[in-house]
């Protein structure tokens, strides 16, 4: 027997390798397998083991692979081979941990190496994509409640776990192993715990849980019921009821099909959610007018029903959950108006409560749909009202006019109509002349509820005067003079001239509003006593003189911004008025000067502009209200609920923010205070009128700031659309100019933001205007469109034939504004530097091409020249043909010209440029090197 056949280690491995060189795979396997049982040498048996560990990876038995190589590591640890097979087998074990740290020893050991570096990073980004999805697994769920749970735990624990809960269930796969794995009854231990941060994060997990997905909402619905969720909402803490109002808000969209996600046929079968919609509607319906629910409850519930009850399209017929919430929950919501804080034994309630209450009897009566309906909704509100009066019981009759008020504030028509009838007119006198504040107080806002321009109960004018003024006269209670005065001034303005301000016993306008003034700054006051005081600003402020004194009232401004600021939104609408009178940012009507001649032919009043309401005083006035923090006032104005937050007011604002940043000086300071974020929701709902005013207010900043300062964050893409909306024909000169240039600065920040402007359909509107008569807006469409070509979208429209975007742009290049022709010349630079194909394509759209592009490389602007110098470069580097029709032009000249000057750092890109078209014209062979 030779030494051959019983096994030779070296022959054997060499015969391995001979094998594995030929790709006969098996046959190497065979070979090194004999030979690691012939060899003794624990060296050289580590090496074959290395090699058979690369035969099975061949093979795809990683679990092989990774197990020869570990023996040949164990002999030399930085057998740098042996670790990346291991790694490799390890990976596609998807044990991606250890195969990290495999290639990351080789690395380490030869850091140049490219494949180590490259597997390095792609393993860490494996294993942190996974670490995502296995982040869900069952065990940690189990985990994260075990510490919720427990005693110990320390707070920070808990609350990384809490956090951890809320992403998890935001993610359908986590949702699914909460739910899984007796995560609803554990949230609900949670809650039982009564502690506030843990409530929070087991209604957040909840909410996550529901969120488009009507199985799971259901079953939450039924396993936790609609009573105990109501509970948790009625608990008096603002996040608790806001957080449980959110979970709400999940479930129903979930169960009444809003959210769009498909799911099995099987499904759709067998839930039948109306019945569970029913439910909750009921159960918010009792929370309304249940004494066991917090302010904060209550308002979430009014806030629920005004979202989801009325329908969002007046085209839709079916709104017969209004009718159904009039049946059972009118009463209920008429209760809550009539609530009188200043008496015992009233309803919890947060300052907003009523006006929310208020908002939903509005949209309530605005979404029916015939008059039997309205009849019917009346009606209710009649007898509620009439129940309530009684002869011997004076706080059952505050709160009958209280509710009266409430409808006065909602359904303005059902009130007014209301107020004639018999006996309430005299309710109010009664209450008028009572010694209880009390009384008084709520007859007085009866009357200002009622007096408005619309009001046809001219009983309330008639008789609202004459009793106004005597308890203006008689009482010493600050609080009731300070409502006895704003009902005088609305009255004033809703009963036109007959009882004009000027009757009134105190003399001029100017003097109420000083004394509305004082009382605003008097910290004494409360809150609900100083609120009338802007109320009768907001209506005395239509006067020139009194805008003017107010303004020149820093303290008295500032007070009313802190107001504004309270956790009291009931004042939003009042602030809104007295900032668009101060601003005069309200529809002017023009005066017509054969109007004028006419009116004083005919002896008749000839309305006359104020003095002080010409354009130095409003931009005076402008300044002292930015300077007194006016911004930031507004901008958590905006961020109030929007059920109190209405269109009207969001169009007050937008007017006011629009006058504020006329000034470009200005712009800074708002945004300085927040003003570019507060403007974003502004300009994407409300009327539309407050839209486009937001979205020119918007269009301003977004002009001359640094937008990412402007609108930091994520913020920035919600900029686009309000501006694109500014584009065409309906906007005027100025919207058009502000709303380019904005988009200009947008464009240039980065590429996901010209993406954007692209989704928004942009491009036609800004190509539209670079066609524009209007010198100013040519050149900012251009200049946006210079910042857009980096787009391959763009690019393509450039490249598409049949259209005269290329011919434009060279046509622009020869204007005579240096502004436009530095941003068409960039564009095009930009354009044929990116598209060899659009060099040819410019020579062919105009015959005066070359002489274009002379004058753009002669040009004594160095920015215009340099673009010029760039466009020859890209041209010379596209086409040979293209570029010997160059060469034989003057234009060898003016390169050589341009590239023989002194370097000059003012010009030095443009002689830079030259040079490199030189060397190109050199490589292409048709020009020589220069000889000294």
């Amino acid at each position: 027997m030779t030494m051959g056949e019983m096994g030779d280690p070296v022959q054997l491995k060499e015969e391995g390798n001979k094998h594995f060189q030929a790709g006969e795979i098996d046959q190497a396997i065979e070979c090194y397998t004999k030979a690691i049982k012939a060899c003794k040498d624990e060296k050289a048996q580590a090496v074959i083991y290395r090699n058979r560990s690369a035969c099975f990876l061949k093979k795809e038995n990683y679990s092989g692979a990774a197990s020869d190589a570990s023996r040949a590591i164990d002999v030399d640890a930085s057998d740098i081979k042996a670790l990346y097979r291991r790694c490799q087998a390890l990976e596609k074990l998807g044990k991606l941990d250890m195969a990290f740290k495999d290639v990351q020893r080789c690395a380490t050991l030869e850091p140049k190496n490219k494949t180590f570096l490259e597997t390095l990073r792609r393993l860490g980004a494996e294993i942190q994509q996974k670490l995502k999805t296995t982040f869900s697994t069952d065990s940690r769920v189990q985990n994260m409640f075990d510490i919720l749970l427990s005693e110990e735990e320390d707070k920070e624990k808990k609350e990384k776990a809490a956090n951890n809960l809320i992403v998890l269930a935001r993610e359908d796969a986590g949702s699914e192993r909460i739910f899984q794995n007796n995560g609803v009854a554990l949230l609900m231990q949670l809650i039982e715990t009564g502690k506030v941060e843990m409530i929070l994060a087991a209604i957040r997990t909840l909410s996550g849980m529901c969120t488009g997905h009507r199985a799971r909402a259901t079953a939450i619905i039924h396993m936790v019921g609609v009573d105990k969720l109501c509970s948790i909402m009625g608990i008096d803490n603002e996040e608790i009821a806001l957080a449980t109002c959110n979970l709400f808000q999940c479930v129903y969209e979930s169960l009444s099909g809003a959210d769009s996600r498909i799911y099995g046929k099987e499904e759709a079968l067998v839930l039948d959610s109306s019945k569970d919609l029913k439910t909750i509607l009921l159960a918010l319906l009792e929370m309304i007018g249940s004494k066991k629910v917090s302010g904060h409850g209550r308002d979430q519930a009014l806030n629920l029903l005004t979202k989801n009850v009325p329908r969002k399209d007046k085209k839709d017929p079916d709104h017969s959950k209004t009718l159904f919430t009039i049946d059972h929950g009118l009463r209920k919501i008429l209760k809550v108006c009539g609530q009188v804080p200043d008496l015992p034994d009233q309803l919890p309630m947060t300052e907003n409560t009523q006006l929310i209450a208020s908002v939903l009897l509005n949209k309530l009566y605005d979404d029916l749909r015939c008059d039997p309906e309205r009849d019917n909704y009346r009606d209710i509100c009649d007898d509620y009202i009439k129940s309530k009066f009684d002869p011997n019981d004076m706080d059952k009759n505050i709160h009958a006019i209280n509710a009266l008020s409430g409808l006065l504030q909602g359904p303005f028509d059902v009130g007014n109509i209301l107020v004639g009838r018999q006996g309430v007119m005299e309710m109010m006198v009664a209450l008028c002349a009572s010694e209880r504040e009390v009384d008084q107080l709520v007859a007085i806002e009866a009357i200002i509820h009622g007096s408005t321009k619309m009001s046809r109960a001219s009983f309330i004018i008639s008789n609202g005067v004459s009793l106004l003024k005597d308890i203006y006269k008689k009482t010493n209670n600050e609080k009731i003079k300070i409502r006895a005065l704003v009902g005088l001034c609305k009255l004033g303005s809703a009963g036109g001239d007959d009882y004009s301000m000027r009757q009134f016993a105190e003399g001029s306008t100017e003097k109420l509003a000083k004394q509305c003034r004082k009382w605003l700054c008097n910290p004494t006051l409360d809150v609900r006593t100083r609120k009338w005081a802007i109320e009768g600003l907001a209506y005395l402020t239509s006067d020139a003189d009194v805008k003017d004194d107010f303004v020149e009232d820093e303290p008295a401004m500032r007070a009313m911004f802190e107001l504004a600021k309270s956790r009291d939104k009931t004042i939003l609408y009042a602030v809104a008025c007295t900032l668009v009178n101060c601003t005069n940012s309200y529809d002017k009507k023009e005066i017509i000067p054969e109007m004028v001649q006419l009116a004083k032919f005919s002896k008749q009043h000839v309305p006359e502009q104020h003095p002080k309401d010409k354009k130095d005083f409003i931009q005076r006035r402008v300044k002292r209200l930015l300077k007194a923090g006016v911004t930031s006032a507004l901008a958590v104005m905006v961020k109030a609920d929007s059920s109190i937050l209405t269109d009207q007011t969001k169009e007050m604002l937008a007017r006011v923010f629009l006058a504020l940043a006329e000034d470009p000086v200005d712009r800074g300071t708002i945004v300085a205070h927040g003003g570019g974020k507060a403007l974003i929701p502004l300009a994407i709902e409300g009327t539309d009128l407050g839209k486009i005013k937001a979205s020119h207010a918007l269009a301003k900043i977004a002009a001359i700031s640094k937008p990412e300062i402007a609108f930091p964050g994520e913020r920035v893409y919600e900029v686009v659309r309000p501006l694109v909306s500014l584009l065409n024909t309906e906007r005027d000169g100025l919207q058009n100019f502000e709303a380019l240039r904005g988009l200009t600065n947008l464009a240039a920040m980065n590429d996901k933001l010209r993406v954007k402007i692209l989704k928004e359909k942009a491009l036609p509107e800004i190509e539209n205007y670079m066609f524009e008569e209007h010198d100013q807006i040519r050149q900012a469409a251009t200049e946006c469109m210079c910042n857009l070509v980096c787009c391959k979208e763009v690019q393509d429209r450039y490249l598409e034939d049949g259209n005269d975007k290329l011919k434009l742009l060279v046509l622009l290049c020869s204007e005579d504004d240096e502004e436009l022709q530095i941003a068409a010349a960039g564009a095009l630079a930009m354009l044929t530097a990116a598209q060899k194909k659009l060099s040819v394509k410019m020579t062919k759209v105009t015959q005066q091409w070359l002489e274009i592009l002379l004058r753009l490389c002669l040009h004594d602007n160095p920015q215009i020249q340099h673009r010029g110098l760039v466009m020859v470069f890209n041209m010379l580097d596209a086409d040979e043909e293209l570029a010997k029709k160059l060469i034989e032009s003057e234009l060898l000249e003016i390169l050589s010209y341009v590239a023989k000057k002194e370097d000059n750092p003012k010009i030095q890109a443009g002689i830079d440029a030259a040079r490199a078209c030189l060397s190109k014209a050199m490589d292409l062979g048709l020009i020589k090197p220069f000889t000294q």
